[in-house]
């Protein structure tokens, strides 16, 4: 007896399997440069000797070589060890600011959407208001209110994402909720609460996930915009939008500001990469 089937929706269904769960290239060479850059926030001391505060005096300006990978700035310190060392407050504030956004967002579109009535009316007209007002000035108006530090300016970033995760998981909670295994368990003698963990929970949270990803990305540009404008930690700091700040003052050198934005952009677009490819495959 023969077990293979010759039907064409099965091969069909097969191939559109083998297709997402096959990793691009591109989606392989992004995940390397973010599992390097987490390496450098985790470990930085691994991946170089010199400090990141401390220079040679006699050794400024030098441009990038075997010695200094990315040159030296204008007190003499390696550039490539202010960027490694800089990763740590880039991505763990970047983190707390996805953090607030999926925690704040999510419960407040999953009430909404759950609840629904008065409860939904209120929360989204909330997030309505959010969402009209930019991203990034809401952030500046945030991180003015409470201080000039890189965990506020984190801080003021979540906040500004809390809006776009309410939205998105309200609108996955209501469709999860009309669906039919959910009325099945309605009618099986399921509690609320029993179906928003058990069932409402888990499906909506699907494609929260490559928003979340998404958002880690667009929360390092934020971060590094308003380290830039002077919100964030002041010097001898090594955020990465400080270390652009602070190499546009010696525009005779370019490698001052081309070093750090080169990372920044690199991981910004590796990880929208990654976040495309979690859409595509979810």
């Amino acid at each position: 007896m023969s077990f293979v089937s010759n039907s064409p929706l099965s091969g069909t269904a097969n191939t559109g399997r083998l297709t997402a769960l096959r990793m691009p290239a591109t989606v392989a060479l992004s995940f390397a440069i973010i599992a390097i850059i987490l390496a450098w926030s985790l470990a930085p001391q691994f991946f170089t000797t010199y400090s990141p505060v401390v220079g040679v005096p006699a050794d400024k300006f030098l441009g990038p070589s075997f010695s200094h990978w990315f040159g030296t700035d204008h007190l003499g310190r390696d550039l490539y060890a202010r960027v490694v060392y800089g990763t740590a407050s880039s991505v763990s504030s970047a983190l707390v600011a996805v953090v607030i956004g999926v925690l704040f967002g999510g419960l407040i579109g999953l009430l909404a959407g759950f609840l629904g009535g008065w409860v939904d009316v209120v929360l989204a007209r909330l997030v309505d208001v959010l969402l009209s007002i930019p991203k990034f000035l809401l952030a500046v108006i945030v991180v003015t209110a409470i201080g000039f530090e890189t965990i506020n300016a984190a801080i003021a970033t979540g906040v500004s994402a809390v809006a776009f995760f309410a939205r998105v998981t309200r609108s996955e909670v209501i469709k999860t909720r009309q669906a039919t295994f959910v009325e099945a368990s309605y009618l099986s003698g399921g509690s609320r609460w029993y179906i928003l963990l058990r069932h409402v929970l888990p499906n909506a949270s699907r494609s929260v996930l490559p928003l979340a990803v998404l958002q880690f990305g667009e929360s390092i540009l934020i971060i590094a915009s308003l380290a830039f404008l002077g919100y964030g930690d002041p010097p001898p700091a090594s955020d990465w939008g400080l270390l652009i700040s602070i190499g546009k003052d010696y525009l005779k050198w370019p490698w001052l500001v081309y070093a750090p934005a080169f990372v920044t952009i690199v991981t910004v677009l590796s990880v929208n990469r990654i976040s495309r490819w979690l859409r595509k495959t979810d």
